[in-house]
């Protein structure tokens, strides 16, 4: 970039009167562009558009900033005084300010002051000479975003301004991405754009105007019951209610008495009549989750009662006429379960009418940047402050593997935002699992893997498996705490080296 001889330890009135051996200077206003052109500089393309204001009363430190801002691929406007740069600030947007703390009029810190007053969004570089760092760290303290000491080096104001560009670019990517969620395009709670929940969308929009079964299959976590809320308010039946019920979570007793409701004396403890969920969501929509789960016996209950749209309560004689919607879902392989007995050929027909499949998170990872966006935002407001996360931390969710899928990510975003302590999510912040690489796959029968390999990726599922407790993990695989963060610090090296 700038050659070595070029402000590196001259001041700036210094470099308009010393030259090094040999060199014919030429004017200020012509020399960054001639070092440029014998190095072949490009101006850095920026994504967005960014504009920094220079506020100093000397033409050559003006000058110098305002060629290292254009150098950085930025816009740049130039004040002499404290009030040119209130007056620039009021007419035109401005990102960065590049201060110097005894610039005429009101001052570099009074002039701060007001910026993080007036523009809180400005981020403030202030420039102070040698002798005067107190008045640099109180305009850090007072919000500026750093300090730079005249003279100066070129790299290092270049270097402190590219930080905070970057920071001001994830920023406004931020924003971008929670415009996106407040018009993104979904259902109800969905989030995503991928092209696959876009099928997703396609097919809960056509089925919601309809009232025949449907069946929806996923991994733990991927929202299963989210589809299943959207095709029903966003449907025809979306007045009436919505009645979930979970198949794996009841005994088959409970089941059966919840589903089709039951009369007094049915059974101990029957002290009153109780009416089953189909009826109460009598022309609404019975979500079904696990179904899957369901024993065999009440399999073929159910299969009557969607067939012959009528139920029988629990120690009930008369049958009861329901026209309720019917969503399943589950995340087993009911065909495997057809083939193998446990579960009903008839019944997989009967509720197979039209089939959602959820795709897992590591299939769409284009959208995970907009769902940390939303948890965020979600998990931020609940602590009084919407915070943003480090490019190296969204690196880390991107690379893993997601085996929990969007359920996984919200609980490691939730956990940041509960531990972390600026407003920035940084890798430190995530689970430990995340912080060292991917949840990866076990090695396949007949796959053979070096042995380091095969330890590396039990110490990493044992952490997932321990929701990133260390010492849980240790105890997991039999190895003293010493030994598991001894080998989490290696990985974490290597990490840093690839």
């Amino acid at each position: 970039m700038f050659p070595n001889w070029y402000a590196p330890c001259f001041g700036i009135q210094e470099i308009m009167t010393q030259q090094p051996t040999g060199i014919k200077m030429k004017p200020l206003e012509n020399r960054v562009e001639s070092i440029a052109a014998a190095e072949s500089l490009e101006p850095v393309q920026r994504p967005v558009a960014i504009t920094a204001l220079i506020v100093d009363d000397e033409n050559a430190t003006r000058d110098l900033c305002r060629d290292v801002v254009a150098d950085s691929g930025l816009r740049a406007r130039t004040a002499s005084t404290t009030e040119q740069a209130l007056e620039i600030l009021e007419q035109f947007p401005v990102d960065i300010v590049i201060t110097d703390l005894r610039v005429p009029q009101m001052g570099g810190l009074e002039l701060l002051r007001r910026i993080r007053e007036m523009y809180p969004q400005t981020s403030v570089i202030v420039l102070t000479q040698y002798g005067t760092i107190e008045s640099a760290v109180e305009a850090t303290k007072m919000g500026a975003a750093d300090y730079v000491t005249k003279p100066f080096h070129v790299p290092d104001l270049r270097s402190k301004l590219n930080r905070v560009v970057r920071l001001l670019e994830v920023d406004q990517e931020n924003r971008v991405l929670r415009e996106q969620l407040r018009t993104r395009p979904g259902f109800g709670g969905l989030i995503g754009t991928s092209p696959k929940m876009q099928r997703v969308y396609r097919l809960i929009e056509k089925v919601s105007q309809h009232s025949y079964p449907v069946l929806i299959l996923g991994e733990s976590g991927t929202g299963k019951e989210l589809v299943a809320k959207s095709i029903h308010f966003f449907g025809l039946r979306r007045n009436r209610p919505f009645a979930p019920v979970d198949c794996s979570s009841l005994v088959p007793t409970l089941i059966e008495s919840e589903l089709f409701g039951y009369v007094k004396g049915a059974f101990t403890g029957a002290v009153q009549a109780k009416r089953g969920l189909m009826e109460a969501a009598d022309n609404g929509t019975l979500f079904l989750d696990e179904i899957g789960d369901l024993p065999v016996d009440l399999q073929a209950k159910l299969l009557r009662a969607l067939q012959e749209k009528e139920i029988k309560p629990v120690g009930s004689t008369d049958r009861v006429s329901i026209a309720v919607r019917i969503i399943a879902a589950t995340n087993r392989d009911l065909e495997a379960a057809v083939r193998h007995g446990a579960f009903r050929q008839d019944l997989y027909f009967r509720l197979n009418v039209v089939q959602i499949k959820v795709p897992p998170l590591r299939e769409r990872k284009s959208d995970i940047p907009i769902l940390v966006n939303c948890f965020l935002e979600k998990f931020g407001e609940a602590h009084g402050r919407v915070r943003t996360i480090s490019e190296d931390a969204m690196a880390r969710l991107m690379a893993y593997d997601w085996p929990g899928n969007v359920r996984e990510l919200e609980n490691a975003i939730e956990r940041a935002v509960a531990l972390g302590s600026g407003p920035i999510v940084h890798v430190g912040d995530l689970p430990s699992n995340m912080q060292y690489g991917t949840a990866e796959r076990l090695p396949e029968r007949d796959e053979l893997l070096p042995l380091e390999e095969l330890e590396r990726r039990a110490i990493l599922r044992a952490l997932r498996e321990a929701a990133g407790d260390k010492l849980a993990a240790a105890k997991l695989l039999g190895i003293g705490k010493t030994t598991l963060y001894r080998k989490l610090k290696l990985y974490e090296t290597q990490s840093q080296a690839n």
